[in-house]
C-alpha cells in the first residue's frame, strides 16, 4: 500500500464533500481510478513486461504503486499443446485510495483483470439498448457504476442476468442507498434481459455450452450537455456497494470458479468473458 495525499476536489461525490451525509455511509467512500494496460508473461507465469496507458496522465504514486505490484505478481502458466508458453494479455487494474484517518490516504490495486485474444474468441454485442436511468435517481442527481454478470446460451440469448456490484455517487442514509442500488439494478437487468449476441468463431470457448460475462455500464447526468464523468488517470469518488452472491453461477462450475476477480475492475463499454484471459495466482496488491 501507498500513503499519500489526494486533493479534496477527487472525493466529492454527486456534489457532495466527503463531510456530508451519515458518518456509517461516509466512512465507506472510496477514490478510484480504473489503469489500463498490457502485460507479458513468460512460461513459468513471471512478468516480463508490463506496459501502462497514457502514464502521463496517471499520479506517479499510482505508476509506482503498480511497478511494485507487478514485480511480485505470478500467474497460471498458459498451455499450447501441454507445454508452457509465453502469454500477452490486456490489463485492467482497479487503484483505490481509502483515508488513513490521518489526513493521507492509503492507495492500493484492489482488483485486476487480464484478458486475452481476439473478439472472436468470444461472446459479442448484436443489439445492445442501454438501459433507462431511473426517474428517482435522476431527480437525486445519483450516478451510479452498475456491473452485470450474463449467462449468453447458443441461441445469443440471455439466459440468466444479475447485478453483481453497483457502486453510487452520493452520500445517503443505508436504507436509501439500498433503495437507490435495486433502483439501478432492475433497470439494468431489464435492458440486458433483451439483449443478443453473436458468439465465439474461434478460440478455445467456441463449444461451450454458454457463456458468462461481466458487463460494466455507467449511469451519467449530464452537465451542461455533457456526461459528468471523471478522465483517464483522475481519481473519482464512490461509495461501494456489496459484492452479490449470484445463485445462478452454482449451475456453472468453471464460471463460478473463475469469477472470485473485483467486479468493478473493468473499464466502461467492454464485454469481458468470465474464464478467459490469464489467471492470477498472486495478490493483486504487494506494495
Amino acid at each position: 500500500m501507498t500513503r499519500f495525499a489526494v486533493g479534496m476536489g477527487a472525493f466529492l461525490v454527486a456534489g457532495l464533500a466527503i463531510a456530508g451525509g451519515p458518518a456509517a455511509v461516509r466512512k465507506q467512500i472510496e477514490a478510484s481510478m480504473v489503469v489500463t494496460g498490457s502485460v507479458d508473461v513468460s512460461p513459468e507465469g513471471a512478468v516480463t513486461k508490463y506496459v501502462v496507458d497514457q502514464p502521463e496522465k496517471i499520479p506517479a504514486d499510482v505508476v509506482s504503486l503498480i511497478q511494485r505490484s507487478a514485480a511480485q505478481w505470478r500467474f497460471k502458466p498458459v498451455l499450447l499443446d501441454g507445454k508452457p508458453v509465453n502469454a500477452h494479455a490486456t490489463m485492467s487494474l482497479r487503484v483505490v485510495a481509502s483515508p488513513n484517518g490521518d489526513g493521507t490516504y492509503v492507495a492500493r490495486v484492489k482488483g485486476a483483470n487480464f484478458g486475452e485474444g481476439t473478439p472472436s474468441d468470444s461472446v459479442t454485442y448484436v443489439d445492445h439498448k442501454p438501459p433507462t436511468y431511473p426517474e428517482l435517481a435522476v431527480r437525486a442527481r445519483v450516478p451510479a457504476a452498475v456491473y452485470l454478470l450474463l449467462r449468453v446460451g447458443r441461441d445469443g440469448h440471455v439466459m440468466n442476468v444479475d447485478a453483481e456490484q453497483i457502486n453510487l455517487e452520493a452520500v445517503a442514509a443505508e436504507p436509501d442507498m439500498r433503495a437507490l442500488r435495486r433502483m439501478f439494478a432492475t433497470a439494468s437487468v431489464a435492458a440486458a434481459r433483451k439483449w443478443t449476441f453473436a458468439l465465439p468463431t474461434t478460440g478455445s470457448h467456441i463449444s461451450d455450452d454458454s457463456w458468462v460475462v461481466r458487463v460494466p455500464i455507467l449511469f451519467r447526468l449530464n452537465q451542461d450537455g455533457v456526461a459528468k464523468q471523471a478522465g483517464y488517470g483522475q481519481w473519482e469518488a464512490y461509495v461501494p456497494g456489496p459484492k452479490e452472491h449470484i445463485a445462478w453461477l452454482d449451475a456453472v462450475p468453471k464460471a463460478k470458479d473463475e469469477s472470485a476477480g473485483a467486479a468493478d475492475a473493468l473499464p466502461e463499454g467492454g464485454l469481458y468473458l468470465v474464464g478467459s484471459g490469464l489467471t492470477l495466482l498472486t495478490p493483486t496488491d504487494h506494495s
